[in-house]
């Protein structure tokens, strides 16, 4: 669909919208909850400086906080999403940026509790706990602050560090400004002598995809070859964004970079080191999964531009909205009657925003704050993708719900370590479903397709991603300076160790890392690949356990950030902490080859 055949946001059927009225009928009232913010946020610095004077003003002051923020996070949501709906519409962008502002007063007015607490002495705080009832819902956001203690400096150096932090974001926005704005990408010919202006939205998507292999390569070319252009530029953005990292880690006085990305979220970094490991000695299944895709394809040699095109051809998949949402809740029927109705629910009551329209958002994400129900964002095509993409913001709506239904405001999140869980176990679910209700050997062959790169893209390559960051890191902690040379050395060296039993990984592949926008946001990418392994061992003990792993799953999604990541995981049914989860989601992505292989019998697909 292109800009000229989209509808105007007036025009979208009203049931294919979001019911953002549930959160604020008029703006009328949308301005009177930010009044009243504005007004509370006097009243919360009142108790600056006796905030543990006693167990009533520390009570208080938390409940005004989480009052304040409750409100707050319906104010953001309700600007942000309007202005999402319609990127044109001025009012509302000048709602968001309002609520942006506010936002920044809140953080401001707030600033005092944590160093407050933290330079109250933990017996003091434990005393405090043991004569208020109502204060004990506090006592685990304390047990995470107490955590804190040896990597919080004094006040004087936590004002410069903070300071600092507005420094050391700079190479994310320089990578930024010359990602989207002064980038300048090639225009490629087709066959026809057409010229197509390469765009990051279109390089995946029309040109790795695309069936004509010299536009497969024409796109990666054009796209590594502007970045390897730019590779002394890139090497020291990146090198500044590691050096901030050291600098920020000594001071907090943690033992790395690593250490000091994972420790806030209590992850011990053997989780970390369990992960890649695990996924290192199971690489032989992801070469088996390449060397079929290179016969499916018909291909000599199988090249990085090759790892995206679909594998099975002449597959048509069409599904509408309805019949796509009613596949997902059979789907979901594993988890119980309580949980397919509450999600029924929440698509009669206009949870999803569905269609494309004019000045949309692009993409899908799953939003929502305390006091609202769960919202999705989609950009809906009749498609498999569409479907699986559905199914994976449902996860994350449902986790939401679950988790605001029967948390406190203070735990009514839940960590990055864990958001991707239940999203990727409800696309787990979905394929099982899938699988279990149609023989058609091609529809079977399409789905398992999926699958396997979800497994490729999610897993591996976010491993690839993570052991670069790792190795990076390490060798500039060990002194050695982070060059062009060295970068392109550890990234090939990488791609040679996942691809290059079957993949030819020489040429501009090495400069890859340059253009990831991730890496500026340190020792992220490793939960993609933990979460998914999280999801695929639930998703199976779901199907084969039944009632007694469904409990325990409901459980961890009702849980919100209440206890450590590890801890809920655990509760589960996964134990992160040692390698099992990791090395059962790739057993299952064996199984998944195995089915792929006797399906396919071998036969190769017609590829240019």
């Amino acid at each position: 669909m292109n800009d000229q055949t989209l509808p105007k946001r007036a025009d979208v059927p009203v049931a294919m919208t979001w019911d953002l009225e549930s959160v604020y009928k008029t703006n009328k009232d949308w301005e009177a909850d930010f009044a009243k913010v504005t007004a509370m946020l006097p009243k919360l610095l009142a108790y600056k400086g006796k905030l543990t004077k006693s167990g009533k003003s520390l009570l208080d002051a938390l409940k005004l906080r989480d009052q304040i923020g409750a409100i707050l996070g319906k104010l953001y949501c309700f600007a942000n999403m309007r202005f999402h709906q319609d990127t044109t519409d001025a009012t509302y962008q000048a709602l968001a940026d309002r609520a942006d502002k506010l936002s920044t007063d809140v953080s401001a007015a707030t600033s005092f509790i944590t160093p407050e607490l933290l330079a109250t002495p933990s017996k003091r705080l434990a005393g405090l706990l043991a004569r208020s009832k109502e204060l004990r819902v506090y006592e685990h956001e304390f047990d995470e602050l107490d955590r804190q203690r040896p990597h919080v400096r004094s006040a004087e150096i936590e004002a410069i560090l903070a300071q600092a932090a507005e420094l050391a974001s700079g190479p994310d926005k320089v990578f930024q400004m010359i990602n989207d704005a002064d980038l300048k990408l090639p225009k490629i010919k087709d066959s026809s002598g057409k010229e197509i202006q390469l765009t990051h939205g279109n390089y995946a998507s029309f040109f790795l995809e695309h069936a004509d292999r010299d536009m497969r390569r024409a796109g990666f070319e054009g796209l590594h070859g502007t970045f390897s252009e730019m590779r002394n530029t890139m090497a020291a953005n990146y090198a500044a964004q590691v050096k901030a990292n050291i600098f920020f880690a000594k001071q907090r006085n943690y033992g790395s970079a690593r250490e000091a990305a994972l420790g806030p979220v209590n992850i011990p970094t053997s989780v970390y080191d369990n992960l890649l490991s695990t996924v290192d000695a199971n690489l032989p299944k992801l070469h088996r999964y390449l060397e079929l895709r290179k016969k499916l394809l018909g291909l000599a040699d199988l090249k990085p531009y090759d790892l995206y095109v679909p594998m099975v051809k002449d597959v048509e998949y069409k599904i509408d909205y309805q019949e796509a949402v009613e596949k997902c809740l059979a789907s979901l029927a594993p988890l119980g009657d309580k949980y397919v109705s509450a999600l029924r629910k929440g698509f009669s009551d206009r949870w999803a925003d569905v269609m494309e329209n004019e000045g949309k958002h692009s993409g899908a994400y799953s939003w929502g704050s305390y006091n609202t129900h769960p919202f999705m964002l989609l950009n809906w095509q009749p498609t498999m993708d569409s479907m699986f993409t559905l199914i994976h913001e449902s996860g994350h709506s449902m986790h939401s719900y679950l988790t605001r239904q029967n948390q406190p405001y203070c735990y009514g999140s839940y960590t990055l370590f864990v958001a991707e869980v239940a999203s990727i176990c409800n696309e787990m679910l979905l394929a099982h479903y899938l699988l279990e209700t149609t023989k058609d050997r091609g529809l079977r062959m399409y789905i398992i397709n999926h699958v396997l790169e979800t497994f490729r893209t999610t897993l591996f390559r976010q491993c690839l991603f993570a052991a670069f960051e790792k190795e990076a890191h390490a060798k500039a902690e060990a002194g050695e300076a982070l060059t062009p040379d060295l970068l392109c050395q550890i990234y090939k060296d990488l791609n040679q160790k996942y691809y290059g039993a079957v993949v030819d990984v020489d040429g501009l592949l090495e400069v890859e890392w340059s253009r990831i926008p991730h890496f500026y946001n340190s020792f992220y990418v490793y939960q993609y690949a933990t979460g998914m392994s999280a999801a695929v061992a639930l998703a199976t003990q779901i199907v084969t356990e039944g009632a007694p792993a469904v409990k325990r799953y409901l459980q961890f999604l009702s849980s919100g950030s209440s206890k450590y990541s590890l801890d809920l995981l655990k509760g589960a049914g996964v134990d992160m902490s040692s390698p099992e989860p990791v090395q059962k989601a790739l057993d299952v992505f064996e199984q998944y080859i195995g089915e792929f292989e006797k399906l396919s019998s071998a036969e190769p697909v017609t590829a240019s």
